[in-house]
Protein backbone atom coordinates (compact mmCIF):
# COMPACT_ATOMS: atom_id res chain seq x y z
CA UNK A 1 0.00 0.00 0.00
CA UNK A 2 1.71 3.75 -0.99
CA UNK A 3 -0.25 6.89 0.42
CA UNK A 4 0.38 10.23 -0.22
CA UNK A 5 -1.50 12.74 2.22
CA UNK A 6 -1.67 15.99 -0.24
CA UNK A 7 -2.86 19.21 1.11
CA UNK A 8 -6.94 18.32 0.99
CA UNK A 9 -6.99 14.81 -0.94
CA UNK A 10 -5.79 11.45 -0.06
CA UNK A 11 -4.11 9.34 -2.58
CA UNK A 12 -3.87 5.54 -2.32
CA UNK A 13 -2.02 3.30 -4.98
CA UNK A 14 -1.76 -0.92 -4.29
CA UNK A 15 -4.29 -0.76 -2.59
CA UNK A 16 -5.29 -4.61 -1.54
CA UNK A 17 -8.82 -4.64 -0.44
CA UNK A 18 -10.76 -5.99 -3.40
CA UNK A 19 -14.04 -4.47 -3.11
CA UNK A 20 -12.59 -0.89 -1.97
CA UNK A 21 -13.15 2.56 -3.83
CA UNK A 22 -9.79 3.16 -3.69
CA UNK A 23 -8.66 -0.62 -5.42
CA UNK A 24 -6.16 -1.02 -6.97
CA UNK A 25 -5.68 3.11 -6.47
CA UNK A 26 -7.82 6.12 -6.34
CA UNK A 27 -8.32 9.44 -4.54
CA UNK A 28 -10.44 10.42 -1.51
CA UNK A 29 -10.95 14.56 -1.16
CA UNK A 30 -11.84 16.05 1.82
CA UNK A 31 -15.62 16.70 1.27
CA UNK A 32 -15.82 12.30 1.00
CA UNK A 33 -14.27 11.75 4.31
CA UNK A 34 -16.95 11.65 7.31
CA UNK A 35 -14.20 11.30 10.35
CA UNK A 36 -10.41 9.95 11.30
CA UNK A 37 -9.03 8.08 13.64
CA UNK A 38 -5.30 8.65 13.55
CA UNK A 39 -4.48 6.19 16.54
CA UNK A 40 -6.18 3.22 15.25
CA UNK A 41 -4.29 0.52 14.48
CA UNK A 42 -3.42 0.91 11.47
CA UNK A 43 -4.67 4.55 10.92
CA UNK A 44 -8.48 4.88 9.47
CA UNK A 45 -9.89 7.48 7.61
CA UNK A 46 -14.02 6.91 7.26
CA UNK A 47 -15.91 8.13 4.49
CA UNK A 48 -19.18 9.58 4.14
CA UNK A 49 -20.73 6.34 2.52
CA UNK A 50 -19.56 4.08 5.52
CA UNK A 51 -16.15 2.98 4.42
CA UNK A 52 -12.84 2.42 6.75
CA UNK A 53 -9.98 2.91 4.92
CA UNK A 54 -6.68 2.11 6.11
CA UNK A 55 -3.33 4.18 6.10
CA UNK A 56 0.38 2.81 7.37
CA UNK A 57 1.13 3.36 10.76
CA UNK A 58 4.10 5.37 9.19
CA UNK A 59 1.47 8.26 7.97
CA UNK A 60 0.05 9.03 11.40
CA UNK A 61 1.08 12.62 11.98
CA UNK A 62 0.59 13.51 7.84
CA UNK A 63 -2.69 12.31 8.90
CA UNK A 64 -3.34 14.14 12.05
CA UNK A 65 -1.96 17.52 10.00
CA UNK A 66 -3.91 16.95 7.59
CA UNK A 67 -7.12 16.12 10.10
CA UNK A 68 -6.12 19.48 11.63
CA UNK A 69 -5.90 21.19 8.25
CA UNK A 70 -9.46 20.42 7.04
CA UNK A 71 -11.16 20.46 9.90
CA UNK A 72 -12.05 17.28 9.85
CA UNK A 73 -13.82 15.45 13.08
CA UNK A 74 -12.04 12.48 15.11
CA UNK A 75 -14.05 9.58 16.00
CA UNK A 76 -12.71 6.93 18.36
CA UNK A 77 -15.49 4.52 17.83
CA UNK A 78 -15.67 0.84 19.52
CA UNK A 79 -13.93 -1.42 17.39
CA UNK A 80 -16.96 -4.65 16.71
CA UNK A 81 -14.39 -6.58 14.37
CA UNK A 82 -11.98 -7.15 17.45
CA UNK A 83 -14.75 -8.55 19.37
CA UNK A 84 -16.12 -10.83 16.44
CA UNK A 85 -12.40 -11.91 16.26
CA UNK A 86 -11.85 -12.36 19.62
CA UNK A 87 -12.27 -16.52 19.46
CA UNK A 88 -8.99 -16.59 17.18
CA UNK A 89 -6.55 -14.61 19.31
CA UNK A 90 -3.90 -16.72 20.61
CA UNK A 91 -5.05 -16.57 23.45
CA UNK A 92 -8.13 -17.52 26.18
CA UNK A 93 -10.09 -15.80 27.97
CA UNK A 94 -12.19 -16.13 30.78
CA UNK A 95 -16.27 -16.17 31.68
CA UNK A 96 -16.24 -12.68 32.70
CA UNK A 97 -14.61 -11.19 29.66
CA UNK A 98 -16.44 -13.30 27.22
CA UNK A 99 -19.52 -12.27 28.66
CA UNK A 100 -18.61 -8.46 28.33
CA UNK A 101 -17.98 -9.00 24.69
CA UNK A 102 -21.06 -10.36 24.21
CA UNK A 103 -22.57 -7.54 25.62
CA UNK A 104 -20.59 -5.20 23.77
CA UNK A 105 -21.85 -7.17 20.68
CA UNK A 106 -25.42 -7.05 21.69
CA UNK A 107 -25.71 -3.08 22.24
CA UNK A 108 -24.23 -2.75 18.53
CA UNK A 109 -27.14 -4.94 17.45
CA UNK A 110 -25.90 -8.27 17.15
CA UNK A 111 -27.92 -11.03 17.91
CA UNK A 112 -26.17 -14.08 19.59
CA UNK A 113 -27.16 -16.43 16.59
CA UNK A 114 -26.21 -13.42 14.05
CA UNK A 115 -22.46 -13.81 16.00
CA UNK A 116 -22.44 -17.20 15.65
CA UNK A 117 -22.80 -16.73 12.23
CA UNK A 118 -20.50 -14.17 11.05
CA UNK A 119 -17.79 -16.57 13.17
CA UNK A 120 -18.83 -19.44 11.22
CA UNK A 121 -18.45 -17.69 7.89
CA UNK A 122 -14.55 -16.26 8.62
CA UNK A 123 -13.30 -19.57 10.75
CA UNK A 124 -11.78 -21.33 8.12
CA UNK A 125 -9.74 -18.03 6.42
CA UNK A 126 -8.79 -16.64 10.41
CA UNK A 127 -7.63 -19.71 11.71
CA UNK A 128 -5.36 -20.04 8.50
CA UNK A 129 -4.73 -16.37 8.74
CA UNK A 130 -3.57 -16.83 12.85
CA UNK A 131 -2.77 -20.03 13.26
CA UNK A 132 -1.67 -22.00 10.20
CA UNK A 133 0.35 -19.35 9.41
CA UNK A 134 1.94 -19.33 12.57
CA UNK A 135 1.32 -15.27 13.41
CA UNK A 136 0.16 -16.28 16.70
CA UNK A 137 -1.25 -12.82 17.12
CA UNK A 138 -2.64 -12.71 20.94
CA UNK A 139 -3.66 -9.02 21.29
CA UNK A 140 -5.72 -7.89 18.39
CA UNK A 141 -7.27 -8.94 15.26
CA UNK A 142 -9.65 -6.52 13.76
CA UNK A 143 -11.18 -5.91 10.03
CA UNK A 144 -8.07 -5.20 8.96
CA UNK A 145 -6.49 -8.60 9.84
CA UNK A 146 -10.02 -10.28 8.39
CA UNK A 147 -9.80 -7.94 4.85
CA UNK A 148 -5.99 -8.86 4.70
CA UNK A 149 -6.74 -12.52 5.20
CA UNK A 150 -9.38 -12.45 2.92
CA UNK A 151 -7.28 -10.81 0.32
CA UNK A 152 -4.41 -13.96 0.37
CA UNK A 153 -2.24 -12.23 2.76
CA UNK A 154 -0.64 -15.80 4.78
CA UNK A 155 -3.81 -17.36 3.61
CA UNK A 156 -4.06 -20.20 0.83
CA UNK A 157 -6.38 -19.11 -2.33
CA UNK A 158 -8.40 -22.11 -1.54
CA UNK A 159 -9.00 -21.32 1.75
CA UNK A 160 -9.83 -17.82 0.97
CA UNK A 161 -12.27 -18.41 -1.62
CA UNK A 162 -14.51 -19.89 1.42
CA UNK A 163 -15.72 -16.32 1.94
CA UNK A 164 -17.00 -15.99 -1.13
CA UNK A 165 -16.93 -13.24 -4.13
CA UNK A 166 -14.37 -10.56 -2.77
CA UNK A 167 -16.46 -7.77 -3.28
CA UNK A 168 -19.55 -8.82 -1.58
CA UNK A 169 -16.93 -9.88 1.07
CA UNK A 170 -16.18 -6.79 1.41
CA UNK A 171 -19.34 -4.56 1.82
CA UNK A 172 -20.11 -7.15 4.50
CA UNK A 173 -17.38 -6.91 5.91
CA UNK A 174 -18.07 -2.89 6.10
CA UNK A 175 -21.51 -2.78 7.02
CA UNK A 176 -21.08 -4.49 10.22
CA UNK A 177 -17.93 -2.10 11.34
CA UNK A 178 -20.56 0.40 10.88
CA UNK A 179 -22.60 -1.58 13.72
CA UNK A 180 -20.72 -0.21 16.59
CA UNK A 181 -23.85 0.38 19.17
CA UNK A 182 -22.24 4.28 19.43
CA UNK A 183 -25.72 6.31 18.86
CA UNK A 184 -23.59 9.92 18.73
CA UNK A 185 -23.91 11.48 15.57
CA UNK A 186 -21.80 10.00 12.39
CA UNK A 187 -18.44 12.26 12.51
CA UNK A 188 -19.14 13.51 16.04
CA UNK A 189 -15.82 13.79 17.91
CA UNK A 190 -15.73 15.88 21.32
CA UNK A 191 -13.74 19.85 20.91
CA UNK A 192 -11.08 17.63 23.40
CA UNK A 193 -10.49 14.93 20.31
CA UNK A 194 -10.47 17.79 17.81
CA UNK A 195 -7.88 19.71 19.54
CA UNK A 196 -5.68 17.33 20.80
CA UNK A 197 -1.92 17.31 19.48
CA UNK A 198 -2.37 13.72 18.62
CA UNK A 199 -5.14 13.33 17.30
Amino acid sequence: MEVVIAETEIRFANYEFPGATVYPGGTVPVPEIRDIDPRAMPPEVRTVHGETLFLPSACQPELCEFRRRNAIPVRRRPDIWSDLLEPFLDTSFDQEHTRATEQRLERAGLSPAEVIEIRRRVQPVMVAYNFDSMLWEWVHLGLFDLLSAASGSLVPPAVCATLGDPVTLYSWAMHIAERTGDKSPSGAGSSSEQNSSTS
